[in-house]
């Protein structure tokens, strides 16, 4: 295993974290750069993804490297029953880097021990998105000018929702306070909820997404009902409408306040929040890039001369 890889945010510790935010902000200011220059790049999406693969792309592109790799696992050898071991054991002959998305939890974990190239994990089925995280806590930071002390309500999925999953876990550092929104079906799993009780982090339980709980936030995070994460599509349908955010909803909330959301979104933010200054999950999309430049550098060693 490359000691380099990032599979997990827990993989990485406060400083580190806060090294890469500084350097999502250098690159913010100074995006195009030829430090790739030379480098291939793999990026293997075994499960369908637009901001993640797009975003890594791009940050490549801008870095000076080159990508190669795929969006359609049917369209690889993994369809005639290539092993996984098998497909990163062939792909680290040809790359520096191996950028990966899998529908089985633990898969980033397991190719990053098959393997010396390494591994940056970009979703493992309902386990972790530390890629996700980094921008997350990028963009929480530029709204908020801290990450410490804040008051975060996770809204929705937060059973198969591995943003939520990682994020919780990036901020012990910073002594928040948690509201978990979810119905009974969707609530934050148990080591999870230990995690907290481990390591001092303060949460509550709601199944109302009540206008206490919205006006007592710092950061809102809506989650999509994942229906891929369900074996049974009538719980699914049971679930999948029950916390929707409108836009009279934030009336009375702090003027500090911004929504975020991973994205895709269903039904779970109205449109009419679009135009409020307070939404910000398409600026959050946007520090994708920056935040993955700085993780894409920090995965293949290189130093940023600012």
């Amino acid at each position: 295993m490359n000691s380099n890889s990032l599979v997990s945010i827990s993989d990485i510790s406060k400083d580190e974290i806060l090294g890469l935010l500084e350097q999502a902000r250098y690159f913010e200011e100074n995006p195009n750069h030829k430090i790739l220059d030379g480098k291939v790049v793999a990026t293997l999406f075994f499960e369908p993804s637009t901001r993640t693969r797009l975003s890594f792309e791009t940050a490549v592109n801008r870095l000076g490297g080159r990508v190669i790799g795929f969006s359609d696992a049917s369209t690889t050898s993994s369809s005639k029953g290539e092993t996984l071991k098998d497909t990163i054991k062939m792909v680290s002959n040809y790359v520096d880097l191996i950028i990966m998305r899998h529908y089985l939890e633990g898969a980033a974990r397991y190719a990053s021990e098959v393997t010396d190239t390494p591994v940056i994990n970009a979703g493992d089925g309902a386990n972790q998105h530390p890629t996700q995280t980094m921008l997350d806590l990028y963009s929480i930071y530029k709204t908020q000018g801290t990450l410490e002390n804040l008051t975060i309500t996770m809204v929705g999925d937060l059973k198969y929702g591995r943003t939520v999953h990682s994020l919780l876990m990036a901020m012990q550092y910073f002594n928040p306070t948690f509201r978990f929104v979810a119905c009974k079906e969707l609530e934050m799993p148990a080591e999870y909820k230990d995690f907290c009780d481990k390591n001092g982090i303060k949460y509550t339980e709601h199944t109302d997404f009540s206008a206490d709980v919205i006006n007592s936030s710092d950061i809102i995070y809506m989650t999509r009902v994942q229906r891929e994460r369900f074996t049974d599509i009538m719980e699914y349908e049971r679930v999948k409408n029950l916390y929707t955010l409108h836009n009279a909803m934030l009336d009375n909330s702090r003027d500090n306040l911004r929504i975020l959301h991973p994205l895709p979104r269903v039904n779970e933010i109205d449109y009419d929040v679009d135009d409020n200054p307070k939404a910000y999950y398409f600026q959050q999309a946007q520090n994708g890039l920056y935040a993955r430049q700085a993780i894409i550098c920090k995965a293949l060693g290189i130093e940023i001369n600012k």
